[in-house]
């Protein structure tokens, strides 16, 4: 049976690409919003579809024959038939694991390849990590910046550390538990082990802990007690007076200090919490200016 031009045109304003934003932890956060938008939802495009079969099940819906896979690894090839499936009516709901769709999950291409074929996009939102996290830390909220997760090692991460430790926005960070003591070592050594931030763990769940202090405390207290669940670490920003900082005003502490008999690792650790900053990039610095 073909449909006549009233249907195709009907189906056609209909289709849309919904993200829909799903509770990071407490199924009480479930919206009527977002449960009434996966039981209309002709397709469920989930990043893992057992967690989400895990989901349906909870609210009593329905995902029989729904369901579909879009892994983060293969978001872009996805984008293809979740176009097709909104051209020709169909309304596509996307979903991660936890929390916004696009924030670090899959979500952002889709988005991208359905505003590029001019189909509809729509957003029902939910709970986010990242604002909960920011909330929580006490920190400033007023400007901040999302990482993400930091690249796992390598020139890369390095990068990203030292533009890390120049950010005047406080910096809203994932980390998975099994890697949270090593990011907090190495943000010690770039931003300095004074600086303020907070680790945040299982958020909205029963065990919900938020530790707070400078990143040397929080660095300590990972190795010693280590975090389980997902973790969210919120750094301060850099002091406007770090920023103001030149290479020339490092350069002129270290030699004081190098030309005072300091050796250069203490000299380093002298003028990185008197500057604030990273101690292991004012060491580099020491170390050339030593070897002159």
């Amino acid at each position: 049976m073909t449909r006549d031009a009233t249907d195709v045109s009907e189906a056609e304003s209909r289709g849309a690409l919904v993200l829909v934003g799903t509770p990071i932890g407490n199924l009480g956060d479930l919206s009527e919003r977002v449960l009434d938008a996966l039981r209309d939802a002709d397709v469920i495009a989930a990043e893992d579809t057992r967690r989400t079969r895990a989901l349906l099940s909870h609210a009593g819906i329905a995902a029989a024959g729904r369901l579909r896979a879009v892994p983060a690894h293969d978001e872009l090839v996805s984008a293809g038939w979740v176009v097709r499936e909104v051209e020709g009516g169909a309304r596509v709901v996307c979903v991660s694991d936890a929390g916004m769709p696009g924030i670090s999950d899959p979500g952002s291409r889709l988005v991208r390849a359905c505003l590029d074929a001019g189909l509809a996009v729509e957003v029902v939102p939910g709970p986010s990590a990242v604002t909960t996290a920011l909330v929580l830390s006490g920190l400033p909220t007023d400007r901040f910046v999302f990482e993400g997760f930091l690249p796992r090692k390598g020139a890369t991460r390095s990068e990203r550390l030292q533009a890390l430790a120049r950010e005047p926005r406080t910096t809203v960070l994932f980390e998975s538990p099994r890697r949270v003591a090593a990011t907090l070592r190495d943000l010690v050594e770039h931003c300095g082990e004074e600086r303020e931030a907070a680790l945040a763990r299982e958020l909205t769940k029963l065990h919900e802990e938020v530790r707070r202090g400078s990143l040397r405390v929080l660095a300590d207290g990972a190795e010693t007690e280590p975090p389980r669940g997902e973790c969210v670490i919120v750094v301060g920003g850099a002091e406007s007076a770090r920023a103001a900082v030149t290479d020339e005003d490092v350069d002129a502490a270290v030699e004081a200090e190098l030309a005072a008999g300091t050796s250069t690792r203490d000299a380093a650790a002298i003028v990185s919490a008197r500057l604030g900053m990273g101690r292991r990039e004012v060491y580099a610095r020491a170390v050339r200016l030593r070897s002159r």
